[in-house]
């Protein structure tokens, strides 16, 4: 089954051309189904690339979703189009009496910042807090991670002395976990950030570390009731797009070294090499399927509050 988005969103014509099949409302209210209502909480500038990443990551299990697209609405946008949000997202402060399965946070380029510094991060705390009793599974992105483990568990985030910037091999630490279910060990996930999260951080929490290496320290772990995914890497990513954040890099004077196993050899004239893409499509799959689909209750009315 695809996702069902709103009516005109860009990503249907742009994940059409790969045969990525999304279902527009018009067409989805002529089945009886149940979805899964999943929403995703776009804190990136280019909303319109990242909408179209995680589309086709969601879109492609047999199960049919719902997408809500949910934006801080005390922050004006400078990358989309008012028209664009106007029409396709909602403002977080009104989908406070609504419950939703699955809910994606992503990442944002505030790292360097402290959270408080952040202009929408009392909206976003008050999402967070609305997360534990409205919905039942969360995942979250990059620095969508940090902030989450900030307000729940107080963990801060260590900044490192240079980018993190490529595609690493991760391992398995736990191999009866279901979120990594038919991904190789290792496997490989794109990563661009400046901090980290080590086990040592996370895990007197009571969080798991399923997968990570002692380069990217935890890159995926999870609470001990599957109900939080923190995943600090980026497997939504397109071909190109550490590409065009290390080309923008330079540009803009940054001493920034070339993404990590990513050009053929190290030559950032080359087309550079996908080696994360099956792994991505399996992980959503496994999130869908494992820790949303077969664990919500058919009824979603309420939810076990969260730590």
């Amino acid at each position: 089954m695809p996702v069902n988005v709103p009516d005109g969103l860009p990503a249907i014509d742009v994940l059409a051309q790969e045969n990525v099949f999304l279902m527009t409302e018009r067409r989805a209210t002529t089945q009886d189904i149940r979805p899964l209502e999943i929403a995703i909480v776009n804190l990136m500038p280019t909303k319109l690339t990242t909408e179209t990443q995680l589309l086709r990551l969601l879109s492609n299990t047999p199960l049919q979703v719902h997408l809500t697209l949910i934006a801080m609405g005390g922050h004006v946008s400078k990358n989309t189009s008012p028209s664009h949000m106007e029409a396709f997202y909602r403002d977080s402060r009104t989908i406070l009496d609504e419950r939703f399965d699955g809910i994606i946070v992503t990442g944002a380029p505030v790292e360097t910042l402290p959270f408080e510094d952040v202009d929408y991060w009392q909206e976003l705390t008050q999402l967070l807090e609305w997360i534990k009793t409205h919905v039942y599974c969360s995942l979250y992105i990059c620095w969508g991670v940090n902030a989450a483990l900030y307000h729940y568990y107080g963990i801060g985030k260590r900044r490192l002395e240079q980018k993190l910037s490529g595609v690493y091999p991760l391992t398995h630490y736990d191999k009866t976990s279901r979120l990594l279910l038919g991904l190789d060990d290792p496997f490989f996930m794109p990563q661009s950030r400046y901090t980290t999260v080590l086990p040592q951080d996370i895990e007197p929490a009571g969080l798991k570390v399923l997968a990570g290496s002692p380069e990217t320290g935890a890159v995926i772990s999870v609470s001990p009731e599957h109900r939080q995914v923190f995943v600090t890497g980026h497997f939504e990513y397109d071909v190109d797009t550490l590409d065009r954040e290390y080309r923008r890099d330079v540009a803009a004077g940054l001493e920034i070294a070339l993404p990590l196993n990513y050009y053929p050899e190290d030559n950032p004239a080359r087309p550079p090499q996908v080696r994360w893409r099956t792994y991505a499509h399996q992980f959503f799959a496994n999130w869908l399927n494992y820790y949303v689909y077969q664990e919500t209750p058919y009824t979603f009315t309420s939810t076990t509050v969260l730590p």
